[in-house]
């Protein structure tokens, strides 16, 4: 229909349109009064004849403040009928009137025009980063792993032949511009004795829009448009994958719920099939990444099974992107037991094949007793900082205070979003000429004390 769907009823646009139009005449009307244009003479000489009756006088004065008026009421119009035009516009696309809309609107502009940022991870880790991504920008991709085998992911996972869509979920829900109770909705779980119980509504929602489209990359497309999501959530691999561990005294354990049940330190993730294809969109986000962040989350079953995706971990070795790791805070039974910040790097580094990290990001914050207390029952500590160490890895570490005040020591996403603004930023300004700089004072021992809030 084109244009002529304009001029459909209901559209709340053609009368202010008009408005704007009448406006627009009265201004040529206007100025062709206060110029004294010809084509306005018979105009002209019947307004001479009205101030002569009025007045007893012929007067161009009179002539030119009537122009003066007619554009003024012309202004008027035009300023009125575009000003309804816009808002009806505006009200269509924004239904959500509170707040200021230019600051809506500037805000959506800096977020649509902000770096490219691909965030390889899974788990909750990964989640509370992208909360604080959004933020940041509309450019975010979250490349997830897909090994999950626990939980409504796995049983669905087993029955129905997807890749588990638990931690694909709680990302969506991350970068979402949803409402609370969409979000209740979404992270509801099944309760009782039922087939149900046990299952969220989300991973059966997702389980039922790849079936309905075709496919768990047009499922999780429909889904993001449902919910909303600023960026794009994609899985690293499409593949039917077992994550297998071989432990340092030689045994091995194959299922990524199992891994950190064995209790015992391991050597060595693999991934099975090892020649599992990577998701095309996942290899594609990543090579045209300005900022890749790896992290945080459970080091070996949600962060390095990205890594040894095959494709996955050429991308992230060929992209000319900053590459920045955001290391956890706490140990993590059975899978980081004794871990300080250098032996999650080197465990990185070992899986990739080659050093490929710019930045890591440490926390240096002290953890009170308090929330210390439920962690020592189960064996986790605080995650030493290790900075020295990492920077003779040829990295430069940045240390920050980025410990949530809630009762479980994590992540704060404010906090963590803002160091990552501080130095994604930087880098944008002034390049990787920065890092040479960030690197050379660490050496030194000075460190950054701009990211302590």
């Amino acid at each position: 229909m084109g244009w002529i769907s304009w001029l459909c009823p209901g559209v709340n646009i053609k009368r202010w349109l008009l408005l704007a139009t009448i406006g627009m005449l009265f201004c040529g009307v206007g100025l062709a009064m206060v110029f004294n244009l010809q084509v306005m003479g018979k105009l002209e000489e019947l307004l001479f004849q009205l101030t002569y009756l009025t007045t007893g006088r012929y007067s161009n004065g009179v002539i030119v403040a009537m122009g003066a008026v007619f554009m003024l009421i012309g202004l008027a119009c035009v300023t009125y009928g575009t000003r309804k035009v816009v808002r009806s516009v505006l009200t269509s696309l924004i239904p959500d009137r509170s707040g200021s809309l230019m600051e809506k609107i500037f805000v959506q502009r800096k977020l649509t025009q902000g770096p490219a940022i691909t965030v390889v991870g899974g788990g909750t880790g990964l989640s509370t980063l992208l909360r604080g991504m959004k933020y940041i920008t509309n450019n975010c991709t979250a490349v997830v792993t897909s090994g999950d085998d626990g939980g409504s992911s796995g049983r669905l996972r087993k029955e129905l032949g997807i890749i588990p869509p638990g931690d694909l979920r709680n990302c969506m829900i991350a970068l979402a511009d949803q409402e609370p109770l969409m979000e209740r909705l979404m992270q509801y779980r099944f309760k009782g004795d039922t087939p149900l119980a046990g299952h969220c509504f989300g991973n059966l929602f997702i389980a039922a829009m790849a079936e309905a489209e075709g496919g768990m990359e047009e499922g999780l497309k429909a889904t993001s448009q449902i919910l909303k999501v600023r960026g794009r959530v994609i899985p690293s691999t499409l593949a039917d994958i077992q994550l297998q561990a071989e432990m340092t005294d030689g045994s091995v354990v194959t299922g990524e719920s199992k891994i950190s049940e064995a209790g015992k330190h391991i050597a060595k993730l693999k991934m099975l099939p090892e020649d599992a294809p990577a998701a095309n969109d996942a290899v594609e986000a990543i090579l045209k990444s300005d900022v890749l962040i790896f992290g945080p989350g459970s080091l070996y079953t949600s962060v390095i099974p990205n890594l040894v995706v095959p494709g996955i971990r050429e991308a992230i070795l060929k992209s000319k992107a900053i590459k920045i790791y955001i290391c956890n805070v706490m140990t993590q039974p059975g899978e980081t037991d004794g871990y300080g910040a250098y032996e999650h790097v080197r465990a990185l580094i070992d899986h990739a094949g080659a050093q490929f990290l710019d930045y890591v990001i440490v926390n240096d914050e002290k953890i009170s007793s308090a929330q210390l207390a439920p962690y020592k029952l189960e064996g986790s500590k605080p995650v030493t900082a290790d900075t020295r160490k990492i920077t003779n890895l040829g990295i430069t570490v940045v240390p920050a205070h980025l410990i949530s005040k809630k009762d479980l020591v994590r992540h704060d996403p404010v906090k963590l979003s803002q160091v990552l603004i501080g130095l994604i930023y930087r880098l944008r300004l002034f390049g990787k000429g920065v890092q040479f700089f960030d690197y050379f004072f660490m050496r030194l021992g000075l460190r950054n004390m701009s990211f302590k809030k």
